[in-house]
């Protein structure tokens, strides 16, 4: 008899989404729940997470405020986490930071939190999640870098260098995890609409954003456009799939 379930349905998987309270954790969370999947969704902002919780459709999802920066307690967290809803099928880190800031501006401490968010936390989230009783024998783990790690832009050295880095390190973790059945994968955005792109606004005439968003041929992108993506990564649809970076761009890096 030929099995007709869609490798996309996530029905009965539980998901840990990093930076659920905003843009494309946010969305993330809200079509991986689309999919039948359990969502727990966290960030430092619980007002945030709830909001997102009511979003989701109905089912067993959960808010678990966190900050992800504290980096020695990833570990210990993510063992309660498993404790309470049995073991992740897929974690969706989603958190990061960026500011635009150039060479010359740029302090050390800016450079510490921009690698510690965007980096740090996800080599401590991969090592959480491989923890025995943390991960059902089967695991996808995604990574949200940048095209800014692939292609080159002014003021965005520490983003762009933490975001290149989460890309070596998924090639480097799929090496390591496959014999684990853990799945190691990137997904590079270019510019989507969401609160972040927002922010790029605020600090762009209207002029210069207007050639950020020409050098997308397709235009900007969606949150949800990302999410799709993630939600692909994290399904039976990707069960080949490891130490991959999948750029979506609207063609930006094309040209």
């Amino acid at each position: 008899m030929t099995d007709t379930t869609s490798p996309l349905d996530l029905s009965g998987r539980t998901v840990l989404v990093t930076g659920g309270s905003s843009g494309i954790g946010r969305e993330t969370a809200i079509v991986l729940a689309e999919l039948g999947a359990r969502v727990v969704v966290t960030a430092r902002r619980i007002h945030e997470l709830e909001a997102t919780i009511e979003r989701l459709p109905s089912g067993d999802h959960a808010v678990e405020p966190f900050d992800m920066t504290d980096l020695e307690a990833i570990a210990g967290w993510f063992k309660s986490l498993a404790s309470r809803y049995g073991p992740f099928h897929g974690v969706m880190h989603a958190a990061g930071l960026r500011k635009t800031i150039g060479l010359r501006g740029l302090s050390v401490e800016v450079l510490h939190q921009t690698f510690r968010l965007n980096l740090d936390s996800a080599v401590m989230l991969a090592k959480a999640f491989r923890q025995k009783g943390c991960v059902n024998p089967i695991g996808s783990l995604v990574f949200v870098s940048s095209v800014s790690g692939i292609v080159g832009a002014p003021a965005t050295a520490a983003y762009a260098a933490s975001k290149a880095a989460l890309i070596g390190l998924a090639k480097s973790l799929a090496i390591e995890l496959a014999v684990e059945g853990i799945r190691v994968n990137c997904i590079a955005p270019g510019v989507v609409e969401s609160e972040m792109t927002d922010e790029i606004r605020r600090t762009l005439s209207d002029e210069q954003f207007a050639v950020i968003v020409a050098q997308h041929p397709l235009g900007l992108g969606t949150t949800r456009d990302v999410a799709y993506a993630a939600a692909y990564l994290l399904s039976d649809a990707a069960r080949w799939m490891t130490g991959h970076t999948l750029v979506l761009d609207g063609g930006f890096s094309a040209q």
